[in-house]
């Protein structure tokens, strides 16, 4: 009974912190600007299940694409397993659907396969993050706590499988020796390699080891729900709805600020409507997270941190200040000290004195873009990392009046001549003549 009381308290405490949590993630997603992206459902749900749940646009690096399947695959069919256990925690039962006989035997057996595709894999990842060379994991990016994020979800993962083979190697032990509250179910073809380990000891002991290690993976697995909010592993999560609402323009096509041609569209367009409020001047451009639309501060907190997108990036290769992933780490970064700005202000935003462009993104890397979409195309999630640069960009030149020499000429040639070159209107056909 106290087994059970605790296992109770531990189980509404931690779903009651991540609801929390929860809770204030979507109130910051919704402090972005209001979007309307409801159309065209179809094609939303086949990009969802397409890119979140079949993993389409991680083959393009067949190696991480294996083992990323191995850990998503048996993280997600393991929770049937996870399912058993917490029902035993709230029943003071063991194996509860140990009465499904030979099917479960079946289940018990498969499910240990998957805990070993799953130690293999993140193995394998934290070998690639700390022992290979890869230079997307070495940049400068992930100093701090980013790096140790990845770190600490990795071991986790490991000592949580290892706990479920132990955990099970010491059943098949107690169940061998008739032992009460451990009955003969379920097949352990990794574990009953190990079991031999602990086949001389006595029962007290044995029932120690394997109620140790279902104490340690259960509050494992609580400890990760509420670890999520805090880390780049949301993305278990948002990567379902931030595909969902994906961008479904062709990539390249850029939007027109419709307060921009509300003013210039009547010129060409006498019975054009305008569709802003004249009396509502807005921001043009981004300065501040507040600025950017929800699905953009969506699209931060889903970012994985893999890299991709920055490693395709020909900027970053070239030496260029440019990070597309440490453009989504630095918006999520502001966002969260805005989220936190407002617990302490009674869900009000104080002005900080501090904003997303100048104090977490520098004009030098979003002016080192050249728009090529490569990014975008490469995000495993289809995050939209270009789409913030430009509203910086356009805050930049739209209100501050700030950009490169070479863009300012641009400018005021297409403001004398209509055309980004210095020449007069009248002499833009002189090219035909002497053709």
């Amino acid at each position: 009974m106290i087994a059970i009381i605790l296992f109770f308290i531990l189980s509404v405490s931690s779903i009651v912190f991540f609801t929390m949590n929860v809770k204030k993630i979507r109130r910051n997603i919704l402090l972005g600007r209001d979007i309307d992206l409801s159309d065209r459902s179809s094609e939303r749900w086949s990009a969802m299940f397409k890119v979140a749940l079949g993993q389409s646009k991680m083959v393009a690096r067949p190696f991480s694409a294996f083992m990323h399947i191995l850990v998503y695959v048996g993280f997600v069919l393991i929770n049937v397993e996870v399912l058993e256990m917490l029902l035993d925690g709230f029943t003071g039962q063991h194996r509860l659907f140990s009465f499904l006989g030979g099917f479960y035997n079946f289940l018990i057996g498969f499910f240990e396969l998957l805990a070993l595709g799953v130690f293999i894999g993140v193995v394998a990842f934290w070998l690639r993050r700390n022992v290979g060379k890869i230079k997307r994991f070495l940049s400068s990016d992930l100093d701090g706590f980013p790096r140790l994020d990845a770190n600490i979800i990795l071991i986790a993962e490991i000592i949580m499988m290892s706990a479920l083979f132990i955990m099970n190697a010491a059943d098949q032990n107690l169940q061998l020796l008739n032992s009460a509250h451990y009955p003969k179910a379920g097949s352990f073809p990794i574990s009953s390699i190990i079991a031999p380990l602990f086949s001389g000891m006595n029962e007290v002991s044995l029932i120690l080891i394997e109620r140790f290690c279902w104490w340690l993976h259960i509050i494992g697995i609580f400890a990760f729900l509420n670890y999520l909010p805090y880390s780049k592993h949301l993305h278990i999560v948002l990567a379902f709805p931030n595909t969902y609402y994906s961008n479904l323009d062709q990539k390249g096509k850029f939007k027109n600020l419709d307060s921009v041609t509300d003013v210039v569209k009547p010129n060409f367009e006498p019975s054009y409507q305008p569709v802003t409020d004249p009396n509502s001047p807005q921001r043009f451009g981004a300065k501040d997270v507040q600025d950017l639309t929800w699905k953009q501060l969506l699209d931060a907190y889903t970012c994985t941190e893999c890299g991709r997108c920055t490693s395709s990036c020909p900027q970053n290769i070239t030496g260029k200040l440019l990070s597309p992933r440490k453009i989504m780490m630095s918006t999520r970064d502001r966002l969260t000290e805005v989220g936190k700005n407002m617990d302490v202000n009674g869900g009000v935003f104080k002005d900080d004195g501090k904003s997303l462009l100048g104090d977490y993104i520098t004009s030098e890397e979003i002016w080192a873009c050249n728009t090529c979409n490569a990014c975008v195309q490469e995000c495993p999630v289809n995050i939209d990392p270009l789409s913030i640069i430009m509203d910086l960009r356009q805050y930049l030149v739209m209100e501050q009046s700030s950009s490169p020499n070479e863009l300012n000429g641009m400018f005021t040639n297409m403001e004398n001549n209509g055309a980004p070159w210095q020449f007069a209107q009248a002499d833009r056909l002189n090219w035909a003549k002497e053709a």
